[in-house]
């Protein structure tokens, strides 16, 4: 009875181990797109799952002049280009025979007084944000509804939900994002697709060394310009280390369903709830610290 006991202790310990590298191996075999992956955000996410042992595909406007310094294939992706999306899946398919998951990140920042930005400006925003952003999309969902499975990633912002002085056409671009991908979620249940958004704080990215601002300047607007500046200054100082962004697309990407909106940083949960339930008070608070800036 005592070798009987041995023998079957062994042998369910032989099978969690075979379950175990069965796990491994399929997650090595899992192919993430990632686009922006040459810095920022997308950069810190792409390292981060391919160290985790996730086969990453990532896109640059400018793939020649990234290759040599990451451990993951670029490929060229240009957010503003109908050519270079529509010829994606061609680029993308070269390199692997099945996409698992799609990480929307591609994107740029404008800043400036919302009166003073000129419209092109603002469009080329949406352009970029959001309209590039949904096509990379669709141009990607008919294979995964082909093989019934897949995941949508899309990195979005706080300001998604809650908008702030100084960035006003960002902000509707996030909120843009927000919505669509809300109800794109409903939508590809059926074909066991999920849809989640990552919404991060403030954290230490180049995003503030790559975004727009406007030459144009309203004098009216002088004082309030200034301290917009000097407060998002500060917001940066205090930003956080942006691997949590990265640990938590992880931890979405291997979670089999996971949930909406994913918030990542200090104090946001704080933010959401005043948005919804005290709005005046988060507005006197926003305006306060503004002022003492």
């Amino acid at each position: 009875m005592q070798i009987e006991s041995c023998l079957y202790i062994c042998t369910c310990k032989l099978q969690a181990n075979l379950r175990i590298n069965n796990t491994k191996q399929v997650k090595m075999k899992k192919n993430i797109l990632v686009t922006g992956a040459s810095s920022g955000f997308g950069l810190v996410i792409a390292n981060k799952l391919h160290q985790s042992g996730y086969n990453i595909i990532g896109t640059s406007r400018n793939p020649e002049k990234v290759q040599s310094k990451v451990p993951f294939k670029i490929i060229a992706l240009d957010l503003d280009s109908e050519e270079s999306i529509n010829t994606l899946p061609d680029r993308l398919f070269k390199e692997i025979g099945k996409l698992d998951i799609l990480i929307n990140n591609a994107g740029f920042l404008v800043t400036g007084i919302a009166e003073e930005i000129p419209i092109e400006l603002g469009r080329k925003q949406f352009e970029t944000n959001f309209w590039g952003t949904i096509k990379v999309t669709n141009t990607i969902l008919p294979f995964f509804r082909k093989q019934k499975s897949g995941k949508i990633l899309t990195v979005g912002s706080i300001t998604g939900l809650v908008a702030f002085p100084n960035t006003s056409y960002y902000a509707s671009s996030k909120h843009a994002l927000e919505g669509y991908f809300k109800a794109l979620r409903y939508e590809l249940t059926e074909f066991n697709i999920r849809v989640a958004m990552i919404e991060p704080g403030s954290f230490k990215t180049n995003i503030m060394e790559n975004s727009s601002t406007t030459l144009n300047r309203i004098e009216d607007y002088n004082f309030l310009r200034s301290k917009s500046e000097k407060y998002a200054d500060f917001i940066v100082e205090q930003g956080e280390d942006p691997s949590l962004v990265a640990e938590k697309v992880l931890k979405v990407v291997e979670t089999e369903k996971p949930k909406f909106r994913n918030l990542v940083g200090k104090g946001l949960s704080v933010l959401i709830t005043l948005q919804h339930f005290a709005y005046g008070i988060l507005e006197k608070t926003v305006l306060k610290q503004l002022n003492n800036a």
